[in-house]
């Protein structure tokens, strides 16, 4: 199995919504994403399958490494990449300007899911939004064509309203896990014990506060596309894709309630690829969520 093999079928593997965006990518583009799609799988598998905090540690020091191993190694005859995503990966970097910085940002995300379960406020969340989400969203936008250095602000508000889309949806998932990624400020203000969550009670507290991050998730996808230069739209295409996606997802959570404690909403594979087809042509030039 060929590196760029590797990696397509990590992501094939994982049954992500991320697969509809990639779909009529240029060959070179396609190869690229989907290597720095296959490495944010693989350091979320270090936090998702270790059931030791230490030993997952160890694993994310030893990509932190071999990240600044093939760096160091860029002006070389032959970089030097031991993992196959990082093989793939590395005829990439330069072409499509994926800086280190943003491969060990990712890295730090995973740590914090590593060393919190709880986060005090909506700037500590923020924090963890980027890293997670905003940091795959820049270095996602450079490979689809920057045009534009606001681009980079709208991949980061996109990654953002995607990341609170996701924990929106697996706030009963994540709570059987013993992690609570609404703010606490937030669970205070509307009366929301997180034993409550924890235990699975939903109540008319719990929708209240379900309506209130729904609110904030809605308009971190309206200030995204507000962000987004017209004339980026066109190369930002499979971004504004992985948008219609998870806005439709976030509507369906609306239209249920919120009743996402016992259950895990999803859109079937034929609704995605009719968002990812429809986006593509067309949809591009005038979408909107307000």
């Amino acid at each position: 199995m060929t590196p760029d093999e590797y990696c397509q079928h990590k992501a094939a593997q994982s049954g992500s919504s991320f697969y509809y965006a990639f779909l009529f990518l240029p060959s070179a583009q396609r190869r690229a994403i989907t290597a720095l799609y296959a490495y944010c799988r693989e350091v979320d598998d270090v936090v998702d399958e270790c059931q030791d905090p230490s030993v997952a540690q160890t694993k994310l020091t030893w990509w932190e490494k071999q990240i600044h191993q093939l760096y160091d190694s860029l002006d070389t005859e032959k970089p030097i990449a031991t993992h196959p995503v990082l093989q793939a990966l590395a005829p990439h970097i330069l072409s499509y300007q994926i800086e280190r910085r943003y491969l060990l940002d990712i890295l730090q995300g995973m740590r914090m899911d590593l060393e919190q379960s709880r986060y005090l406020d909506f700037k500590q969340l923020e924090k963890y939004c980027y890293h997670v989400a905003g940091a795959v969203g820049i270095l996602a936008a450079r490979i689809f064509g920057q045009e534009s250095p606001a681009t980079a602000a709208y991949a980061t508000q996109l990654g953002q309203a995607l990341q609170l889309t996701n924990i929106l949806r697996d706030v009963g998932e994540d709570a059987r896990k013993g992690r609570i990624y609404l703010p606490i400020e937030d669970l205070q203000r509307f009366n929301v014990k997180a034993h409550d969550i924890l235990s699975g009670q939903y109540n008319d507290n719990f929708r209240a506060l379900m309506q209130f991050e729904y609110t904030r998730a809605q308009q971190a996808y309206v200030s995204a596309l507000q962000a987004l230069p017209n004339e980026a739209r066109r190369a930002q295409r499979p971004g504004l894709i992985m948008a219609a996606v998870y806005h439709t997802l976030l509507q369906e959570l609306a239209d249920s309630d919120f009743q996402v404690l016992h259950q895990r909403i999803s859109l079937t594979p034929i609704r995605k690829l009719w968002l990812a087809w429809s986006t593509w042509v067309w949809r591009w030039r005038h979408i909107n969520f307000q």
